[in-house]
């Protein structure tokens, strides 16, 4: 394990010491990090997943338990007299439904998971779409993730920070802090820069 720390601490070491030398560059960025910044999605998506959650996920758990009550009643009064094909039949949709029931709590951070996906897809859309546009204008040859950066041994520069670049094409609110930092160290800042929220509209509560 050591040796394998080593070697990516090597690897990555090497990798942007020698950026400003040669022809490769190296970025990396974070979806989450640049997610956060979009203005009242956080809110938004906490509104819409409680309202799914109550409107939705809620209703159906009680209508499957109510269902299951309801064939499982019919089942004992009739499997006996049923042909065996019925009887195969009701036998499966009584094991199905119990399987979702006893299961719930998985199937239902299944769908949440599923929804939340759905709800921010027009967002990372918009995200790697900006993301492509810079890594072409800016000519980067390899771009990572930041969490997989060993940022304890190896610190990239901060105009190397893609989250930031794609954030200002953006036009997404950025901390002072970082602003500050970014023009020290000689990151461009565009024009339209202003702050003004960026033109993907809020996801639908239904």
């Amino acid at each position: 394990m050591k040796q394998l720390l080593l070697v990516c601490v090597t690897v990555a070491s090497l990798l942007f010491s020698n950026n400003a030398q040669s022809q490769v560059k190296i970025g990396h960025f974070d979806e989450q990090s640049l997610l956060s910044l979009f203005p009242g999605l956080e809110q938004t998506m906490d509104s819409v997943m409680n309202t799914y959650l109550r409107d939705s996920l809620n209703v159906e758990y009680a209508y499957s338990v109510q269902d299951y009550k309801r064939r499982d009643s019919i089942y004992k009064k009739d499997s006996a007299t049923m042909p065996a094909k019925a009887r195969e039949m009701a036998e499966s949709d009584l094991n199905r439904l119990y399987y979702k029931i006893a299961n719930w709590q998985q199937y239902s951070q299944e769908m949440q998971q599923d929804k939340m996906e759905r709800l921010l897809l027009p967002y990372r859309q918009q995200m790697f779409n900006a993301l492509q546009q810079v890594v072409a204008e800016q000519k980067y040859t390899w771009v990572f993730k930041s969490e997989a950066l060993l940022t304890q041994y190896v610190q990239p520069s901060i105009l190397d920070n893609l989250t930031i670049r794609v954030a200002l094409k953006l036009n997404l609110p950025l901390s002072k802090e970082i602003m500050d930092a970014w023009k020290a160290a000689g990151g461009p800042v565009p024009a339209a820069a202003t702050g003004a929220k960026p033109t993907t509209t809020a996801p639908k509560k239904n």
